[in-house]
């Protein structure tokens, strides 16, 4: 029996059409990942760029070419300070007092100078003038508002060296914070307030003029040691002459009708908005 003559397969015509589809989605899933790529964080951008930018002007980058010249900022030139007749005027009177002040911290170092060994007297050196700490225990006896003897003639010496002066005086003060009660010293506050007013009288009869003087109680709100200790509390037990060098500034008044004139017109004007 004869073979059957196989017939030939129909041809399909659009085979190309699987490949083309195929294609297609390789190449649309390739731009989906280049866009992606391509989105750029605005603030890193930024972070980015101003690192560059810093980058290249602190330390060129070598490159295979002739290296960038990169001109550096010129330096901005400061303005010279040009002081004023009244400038002048107050630097000068400033220098005078300093020099006055170092004086009579040299007399007072002088007079003190054996109270300063025995570790009773402190001289110290502050941005306002000099300050003189003395212990109470050589001022006063416990309790009580009343100089000792002893004293009296060292106190009359500062004084007298302060008469010839014309620096401000403040009297503080201080206390320890074991609470007294008295008839006469009912707190701390009275027994420190009276001993500063007891310096400052010993201060006015000797010479020194009233409109120089200052007395404040300060109680036991300022200690300079701790007051756990017996020590500390002596320590803190202390009258403080502060000889203030700074010369005083006349005030100026301040005019509330053109400060309220000016925060209305503040918040009538409306604010300009940024063009964008």
């Amino acid at each position: 029996m004869a073979r059957r003559k196989r017939e030939d397969e129909h041809e399909n015509h659009e085979r190309w059409l699987v490949s083309y589809a195929d294609f297609i989605t390789l190449l649309f899933a390739f731009f989906v990942v280049m866009y992606a790529l391509s989105s750029v964080n605005e603030g890193k951008y930024r972070i980015l760029s101003d690192s560059m930018v810093s980058a290249f002007r602190n330390a060129p980058m070598p490159t295979s070419g002739p290296t960038p010249m990169i001109a550096p900022t010129p330096p901005m030139a400061k303005k010279p300070t040009i002081m004023s007749n009244k400038d002048k005027a107050q630097e000068v009177a400033k220098q005078k007092q300093r020099e006055k002040m170092r004086n009579v911290a040299k007399d007072i170092l002088d007079v003190m100078a054996p109270l300063i060994a025995e570790g009773k007297v402190r001289v110290l050196e502050t941005s306002r003038g000099v300050t003189i700490e003395i212990n109470d225990s050589i001022l006063f006896s416990p309790g009580q508002a009343l100089l000792q003897p002893a004293l009296v003639k060292a106190m009359s010496a500062i004084a007298a060296l302060l008469a010839a002066s014309d620096f401000p005086i403040t009297i503080e003060g201080h206390t320890d914070d074991v609470p007294i009660k008295t008839a006469q010293f009912p707190s701390n506050w009275e027994l420190s307030a009276v001993r500063a007013t007891t310096v400052l009288r010993l201060f006015n009869d000797a010479g020194v003029a009233a409109s120089r003087l200052t007395a404040i109680g300060y109680a036991d709100t300022r200690p300079v040691e701790p007051n756990l200790l017996a020590d500390g509390r002596a320590r803190n037990r202390r009258v403080s002459i502060l000889i203030d060098s700074a010369i005083p500034e006349k005030g100026t008044e301040v005019d509330l009708e053109a400060q309220a004139a000016k925060s209305a017109s503040a918040v009538t004007t409306p604010a300009s908005l940024p063009v964008r």
